[in-house]
């Protein structure tokens, strides 16, 4: 005879990813030859909840190493992007949403795309990839088989003497000598 049981417990509710490609611009006090590297670097994010939706908060620093003065000289300039995103998560009928955590994940950092150079402004393209999980309390319902297992009965052997006199009864000591006529 079976039966169902019902496990609570932790587990992810709903979960999707996003790509978020934002454009900055960077105005800079010398005018720009080439740019030479752009790097993005200290990403921080978090995620929390927005009614229906997961509201994405976080930043980075952006370096971009440039030359000017006809490529003779290379400076450095830094920026700190901040940004919050709003994330909609298709919700499923019968989960209950109201006590659930919140997990995001970096997917793929932050990279710059593009960079272009306007006059004295340094415009650059950063692109990134968000995972976010809902995880909260559900039920599993398992199927439990009633059915007691047969157990085997484990005999108590014990150091006397009838025990070692039957293993040494039992013991071949002519076994490799048998072996080595075949």
């Amino acid at each position: 005879m079976s039966s169902y049981r019902e496990i609570v417990t932790k587990a992810v509710l709903g979960k999707g990813k996003k790509v978020f490609t934002n454009t900055h611009s960077i105005e800079v006090s010398n005018t720009p030859s080439n740019v030479l590297g752009c790097w993005v670097i200290n990403h921080n994010f978090s995620g929390s909840k927005d009614g229906n939706s997961i509201l994405v908060s976080g930043s980075y620093d952006v370096n971009i190493w440039y030359s000017y003065d006809k490529d003779t000289k290379t400076d450095v300039v830094k920026e700190t992007f901040h940004y919050k995103e709003n994330v909609n998560i298709k919700e499923k009928e019968g989960v209950d949403y109201t006590d659930t955590s919140i997990i995001v994940r970096s997917l793929k950092d932050p990279t710059c795309k593009e960079v272009s150079i306007d006059k004295n402004k340094i415009n650059y393209k950063v692109e990134e990839e968000l995972g976010i999980e809902l995880v909260g309390d559900t039920k599993v319902k398992i199927l439990v088989d009633d059915n007691m297992d047969d157990w085997e009965e484990i005999e108590d052997v014990k150091n006397t003497e009838e025990a070692l006199n039957k293993i040494d009864s039992e013991v071949n000591e002519n076994y490799l000598e048998k072996e080595e006529k075949n």
